[in-house]
């Protein structure tokens, strides 16, 4: 499969915190969720593609190279805030940032503009978060990137801003040559957009893959405190009890080993990374 980045072994530490062996890819003409709790080391590991840091240990692999400070210029990256002089006009954005970009192209910026509704003449302070996010992804759009990588960009943005978004990445994709990994808590438009997903925690992997493959192999479960022993208690991730109750996560091939009164049903992304949060790993 060709592959537009693959993440080798990836290990940067920082006191208490390491990030041991990270490794995934993604394909050409995906969107990649990238999952998991604050500090689990998902900012760390986009800087670390990006160059912004180095690595202890491992490699980023961009195009199918690893000369990255040559194949930046073909990503394209929206953050959670932009790096922008607030009293920048939209003109002041394009100046600034243009000459960085050999295949810059000032109709697309224009266009991509006057389609998000930017009026170039106001300055970046004058803009709503949602219309920062839209800027950000107009000057990304604007460099005929073919990786798009976004870090908590849709983060506090309402149901409609977020889906404009994500309509906007799935017509990136659209020509199957261009890829997103996109970084987010909110993993409900992840479910709704995203093919794979890589679920990170604790600064080490703990799933990359298809995005089906994971909702499938795992399952919500619920029951009452007496159809439960101490020794079932174990195999489910994430135990919970209150009240009466219990709830967790299982693997839906552990089912069988469960009481009958015990109650199982889909998961969402989310509940996964909850109950995953809780100190359980998920087992290959």
């Amino acid at each position: 499969m060709n592959n537009i980045l693959e993440v080798n072994g990836l290990r940067k530490s920082y006191g208490m915190f390491t990030l041991g062996d990270i490794a995934f890819e993604l394909p050409r003409g995906y969107i990649m969720g990238f999952i998991g709790p604050n500090g689990a080391g998902k900012t760390t590991t986009i800087k670390l593609i990006l160059s912004v840091i180095q690595p202890d240990s491992g490699s980023v692999k961009l195009m199918e190279r690893e000369d990255n400070t040559a194949q930046n210029e073909h990503i394209g990256v929206v953050m959670d805030a932009p790096l922008y002089v607030d009293e920048w006009t939209m003109d002041d954005v394009e100046k600034a940032i243009s000459p960085f970009y050999r295949q810059w192209s000032t109709p697309t910026f224009a266009n991509l503009l006057n389609r998000f509704g930017l009026d170039r003449k106001k300055q970046v302070k004058e803009l709503s978060r949602g219309m920062k996010v839209k800027l950000q992804i107009a000057a990304a759009l604007s460099h005929n990137a073919t990786l798009l990588i976004l870090d908590e960009p849709t983060s506090g943005l309402d149901p409609v801003a977020r889906e404009e978004i994500c309509d906007l990445l799935r017509e990136f994709i659209s020509d199957e040559n261009k890829s997103v990994l996109f970084s987010t808590h909110i993993t409900s438009d992840l479910e709704k957009i995203a093919d794979y997903i890589t679920f990170i925690l604790g600064g080490k992997i703990v799933y990359t893959g298809p995005k089906d493959a994971l909702l499938e192999k795992y399952v919500r479960v619920t029951g009452g405190l007496s159809d439960i022993t101490a020794a079932q208690k174990k195999r489910i991730i994430g135990y919970r009890e209150h009240g009466t109750g219990f709830e967790g996560m299982v693997e839906r091939s552990n089912m069988g080993t469960l009481a009958e009164g015990v109650l199982a049903e889909e998961i969402s992304l989310d509940e996964i990374v909850i109950f995953m949060n809780k100190g359980e790993s998920l087992h290959e």
